[in-house]
Parts: C-alpha cells; sequence; structure tokens
C-alpha cells in the first residue's frame, strides 16, 4: 500500500574506484528557447524582456555537451535560497532518455 509521506531525496551515489568518475563535468540546464528576428535581437537593450517558448513550472532539461541526460524541475535551494534542480526523469546512457 503507498505510503502518502514524503520520502526524502535519495542520498548521492558514491563515485568508485574508477578515475573516471572524479572527473568534473559541466551541467547545462534549458529553461527555454526565444527566436527573435535579428532585427528584434539588435534593438534589445539594457531591461528588455526576451519572452521564453516555456513557463516558470514547466520542466528543464539538463545537458552534458549536446546530450540530454536528465530532466526536472527549478526549485529554490533550501542550503542557501539559489536556484535547484530537482531531477523528475535520467537517461540511461547507454540508450538515450
Amino acid at each position: 500500500m503507498a505510503d502518502d509521506t514524503e520520502q526524502e531525496p535519495a542520498a548521492p551515489r558514491t563515485p568508485t574506484g574508477n578515475p573516471l568518475h572524479h572527473v568534473p563535468l559541466e551541467i547545462t540546464v534549458s529553461v527555454g528557447r526565444a527566436r527573435p528576428l535579428i532585427g528584434e535581437l539588435m534593438a534589445l537593450g539594457e531591461g528588455a524582456v526576451l519572452a521564453l517558448d516555456s513557463r516558470v513550472d514547466d520542466p528543464v532539461e539538463l545537458y552534458a555537451g549536446d546530450r540530454l541526460i536528465a530532466r526536472g524541475r527549478l526549485e529554490e535551494s533550501a542550503a542557501d535560497g539559489g536556484l535547484a534542480v530537482r531531477l523528475t526523469e535520467i537517461a540511461d546512457l547507454r540508450s538515450g532518455l
């Protein structure tokens, strides 16, 4: 039977003895896209707003290079109030997301 209590987040996986597990990897989080005309882009100035094709509560996509590796939702970090991503879907890196 399902438990209605909120579960604690899973503990991070501990790297094994594989030296590659200690190489830093930059992750890019995509929150949306904009497709302005070049003339519109050139006319933008400080304080201008560039509308994206997504909403604040839409899922975001995480990329390593150009490879989609996960999806998630933006939230405020409890640790420092900064932005964080709660993962909702993780790619099987052998076969894709």
